[in-house]
């Protein structure tokens, strides 16, 4: 009824609206209205189950934090239903929740609590619960160790599968903060992150303990309780934490031990990609958690679709939308623990999948696989995630089709999200102002050559207008908060912004760049740190790579600058993966870039790879390539440079890489 009292003043003032060239930011507003609502009555189902969960008793379950209420809930209301497949193994909600519940005890008896052993505690408090042994508790390998302490951060190196899940809700419920770490890291990078996340234990996977075997002695130094997910590994400290859990009784523990006193208590770390220098823990809150149990239920999925999920749970998509999102519409996630192009439709088919989740360049894995029978007999609907480029999202639809494709945008530690709910090609969301009213946020102007917002003569960011690439940012609230990263105050040094439009308001910096066309659509332009300066212009990585692609030999393209000595900027360079079993052709390269891109904007170099290098979340590696940068000496893989004055791509040779450092060769 409300929508239809909003939408009537506009029937009558359509005519006004197209005289005044209106009319294409308002046409979707059925569709902004729609998704609105939803947003709205998501916030109070939220809130609601928050309160309830407040006003709990105190010995109950659901009295604890999000993930401790809302699994016990699924448990006693849909006990049978499937959770979890993965493999051959299948997991109730019942199931979730008992798994669960051992492993929080395990963790529990770490901390040396002196509560129950079989039903729930007696004291109402955490401080009578969590009375301290009197002496050491043995807890690794039959070492005598302190026990851990309330509140204490356990690190978990664990590929994705059952027990990641069930370890995590166990240290949830039992008033630990958990932290992701991602599976590929070693060495320094490994002690980096563990130490800055202040972690007093570190769980892993028996399959690592070979590779992470140097790496032994400096965590034995740390004083971490060590466990692992496997056979007793006959290492000094070291047990078997699901042996342990095994042991304890499935009773659900209470609810106190893991109440936040605040909303906006820490509860998790998540580490971002590192891009640029080593991995920062982010911070996630209660809130955080909470808001995301509600991201399916935004995407329009319901409680008897069958999710896809084959992204790493360390990574915030993963763990938070997938698994927490799963959690708030209680349905069912096929979970794998590694991605699998070829066996993916089969998969899919299997198991009834309706809904998948991508991110990066999965779904372009996805259209360069061969044909299969596989998929055309899915049942697959919709495809939600982020990183999808356009290019890749028509062919994915006319292969796949007839699905939705669902593109948001949202970062780790951002407290601004966008979901393009219209389905427009190439846009990650909309712009509207009753869109904005609920999740607000601004598109401001930037110097790529500062790296600083520009600012009016008030000192004032300027708001883009349509068609202008703009940095995105997003006011800090009580409901919108930034919390930051573990560690020294600096590691957030220029992801707040100050008197962004009034004396004293603060706003998140999301550090990505992006277009709102007139119809209110957003496009991802480039991360700040991409775009790069080449002969005084301006150049968005994206923009160029788009152009490449549509190239029909090409079946991925990279692109990225590079410090070339003697000249300002940087110039740009593409690497390039072939598309089986075309070949490079150069002429037709050339003529293409030519005619599609001013000269600023033309790739000065070529790297001919077999496949593109990406993070393990599948984002392409762009720092690594731009530091290996162009010499042919030092790389073995064809290259190629721009000869203006010839007007083709010519290979890079010795002869030609001096020429070029001595001012012989012009680009």
């Amino acid at each position: 009824m409300a929508a239809l009292l909003l939408l009537l003043p506009v029937l009558l003032l359509l005519p006004l609206l197209l005289k005044l060239d209106l009319w294409p930011q308002l046409r979707w507003l059925l569709a902004d209205l729609s998704f609105t609502v939803r947003a709205i009555r998501c916030k109070r189902v939220l809130r609601d189950r928050a309160l309830a969960a407040a006003a709990a008793d105190p010995e109950s379950p659901e009295s604890g934090c999000s993930l401790a209420w809302r699994l016990s809930h699924l448990a006693r209301e849909r006990p049978m239903h499937t959770f979890l497949i993965h493999g051959a193994r299948c997991f109730s909600y019942a199931d979730a929740e008992r798994e669960s519940n051992r492993a929080a005890r395990a963790f529990l008896h770490a901390c040396g609590w002196a509560g129950d052993q079989g039903g729930l505690g007696t004291s109402s408090s955490k401080e009578g619960a969590r009375a301290l042994p009197a002496t050491g508790d043995s807890v690794a390998g039959g070492t005598t160790a302190s026990p851990l302490a309330p509140g204490a951060t356990v690190a978990l190196l664990l590929p994705a599968g059952p027990e990641f899940l069930w370890l995590w809700f166990g240290l949830a419920k039992a008033g630990l903060c958990t932290a992701f770490v991602p599976t590929a890291l070693r060495r320094g990078p490994l002690l980096h992150c563990l130490r800055s996340c202040g972690a007093s234990a570190l769980v892993l996977a028996t399959e690592f303990l070979e590779s992470l075997e140097p790496d032994l002695p400096a965590l034995r130094a740390m004083g971490l309780h060590l466990w692992v997910t496997g056979p007793e590994t006959h290492l000094a400290g070291i047990s078997n934490l699901l042996s342990e859990a095994a042991t304890q009784v499935d009773n659900p523990v209470p609810g106190y031990l893991s109440a936040p006193q605040s909303i906006m208590d820490t509860c998790l770390y998540i580490f971002t990609s590192g891009t640029t220098g080593l991995p920062k823990a982010a911070r996630i809150s209660h809130l955080k958690v909470l808001q995301c149990q509600g991201f399916y239920q935004l995407c329009g999925v319901h409680q008897k679709d069958v999710i896809y999920l084959a992204l790493p749970l360390y990574h915030m998509s993963g763990s938070l939308l997938g698994i927490v999102g799963c959690l708030g519409i209680g349905a069912t996630v096929v979970l794998q623990s590694r991605f699998s192009a070829s066996q993916f439709w089969e998969d899919c088919e299997k198991h009834g999948v309706t809904v998948f989740q991508y991110i990066g360049e999965l779904c372009r894995y996805l259209v360069n696989q061969p044909p299969s029978q596989a998929e055309h007999g899915h049942k697959v609907r919709l495809a939600v995630g982020s990183g999808l480029r356009p290019d890749t999202w028509e062919r994915f639809v006319r292969r796949f089709g007839p699905l939705q494709i669902l593109e948001t945008y949202g970062m780790t530690e951002g407290n601004v999200a966008t979901f393009n709910y219209i389905g427009q090609q190439g846009a990650v969301g909309r712009a509207s102002w009753i869109y904005k009213h609920v999740f607000p946020f601004s598109l401001i102007r930037y110097d790529v050559m500062t790296g600083e917002p520009i600012r009016n003569a008030q000192g004032r960011c300027v708001a883009t207008s349509p068609g202008e690439p703009g940095l995105l940012v997003a006011p800090v609230s009580q409901q919108s908060p930034f919390l930051g990263y573990a560690g020294a105050p600096e590691m957030a040094k220029g992801k707040l912004l100050k008197d962004v439009f009034w004396p004293g308001d603060v706003f998140f910096n999301t550090g990505d760049l992006l277009v709102c066309d007139k119809q209110g659509f957003l496009y991802f332009h480039d991360r700040t740190g991409d775009t790069f300066r080449w002969k005084g212009e301006n150049v968005a990585t994206t923009e160029v790579a788009g152009v490449l692609e549509a190239l029909d030999f090409l079946q991925e393209v990279n692109i990225y600058g590079v410090t070339v000595p003697g000249h300002e900027g940087r110039a740009g360079m593409a690497a390039l993966a072939l598309r089986p079993p075309q070949a490079l052709d150069l002429v037709q390269l050339y003529a293409h870039v030519s005619e599609n891109l001013p000269p600023y904007a033309r790739p000065r170099f070529l790297r001919l790879q077999e496949s593109l290098a990406t993070t393990e979340t599948f984002k392409q590696q762009k720092v690594r390539m731009a530091n290996e940068g162009f010499d042919p000496r030092a790389l073995s893989d064809p290259l190629y440079i721009l000869d203006q004055v010839v007007g083709a791509y010519l290979p890079l040779t010795p002869a030609r890489y001096d020429a070029l450092l001595s001012g012989d060769l012009r680009i």
